[in-house]
């Protein structure tokens, strides 16, 4: 019955979309293809999209009941495929999948680029202090943390402390790895003023990479231990899985590292 109606709505939504230009509406699915770079590329540009971040309470709630009505068949006529995938991409982009609640808008993937810039800036910040150094090592795991577990696995409830773990070795790590080469780099008399400036601008990019890795293990860790829920094509849970966390852990880790 949920698929007649599903159907009645693509339907509905196909007849109103002869002269656009956005691809069939598909519930749960990416607008862009995934088999492309480009596609990918899009795809991602969609989610870090910060207009979302000004989205109000009320267009919000047009958005989820726009895409109720489109799961149940009841889509009003006239609705575009652009309508559709603008109400996805505002849904994903605001509330968690799991719970259905609002990410808080500092940790949501759209907060990425206005609340994450001035942090990394204040990383690559050239003649660092000891302090300042520590600072802001501190503040970057700390949003790290905060977006992890913002965006975490609901359906597999862990521990508060896991959370603590996580964010304790994290800051950890990253403050002894940039405070530790920092050392090491004032220490190198080889080194020229000009070339011991450019290793220090260097010197952020190890400290981070090796602290997200740790941020994401340690708080995700419980996923490694009891697995994630597998789906199928249809969205179906088919079981749990420990080789998919350590999929998921891996390209989620190596994504840290990169950016």
């Amino acid at each position: 019955m949920a698929d007649t109606a599903t159907t009645a709505s693509a339907a509905a939504a196909s007849a109103a979309n002869a002269s656009t230009d956005a691809p069939p509406f598909q519930l749960g699915k990416p607008r862009f293809q995934q088999t492309s770079f480009f596609g990918r590329f899009r795809h991602f540009l969609d989610i870090i999209d910060p207009r979302t971040l000004f989205v109000t309470e009320r267009r919000l709630r047009e958005a989820v009941q726009l895409l109720e009505d489109y799961k149940h068949g009841t889509l009003r006529p006239g609705v575009t495929n652009e309508q559709l995938w603008s109400a996805q991409k505002i849904k994903q982009a605001i509330l968690h999948p799991d719970t259905n609640e609002k990410i808080f808008m500092p940790f949501r993937m759209s907060g990425y680029i206005p609340f994450g810039t001035p942090i990394v800036v204040g990383l690559l910040l050239p003649n660092q202090t000891l302090a300042s150094t520590v600072f802001w090592q501190w503040l970057n795991q700390s949003h790290n943390a905060c977006v992890n577990y913002a965006n975490r696995n609901a359906t597999k409830p862990s521990p508060a402390s896991k959370f603590i773990q996580g964010y304790l070795g994290a800051v950890i790590s990253a403050v002894s790895i940039a405070v530790g080469l920092n050392v090491l780099v004032q220490k190198a008399n080889k080194f020229t003023p000009a070339t011991r400036l450019l290793v220090q601008r260097f010197v952020p990019f190890p400290a981070v990479a090796s602290a997200n890795i740790c941020n994401v293990v340690l708080m995700r860790y419980g996923e490694l231990e009891e697995g994630i829920d597998v789906l199928d094509g249809d969205g179906n849970l088919v079981g749990s899985s420990k080789i998919a966390a350590r999929h998921a852990q891996l390209c989620h880790s190596t994504g840290h590292a990169c950016h």
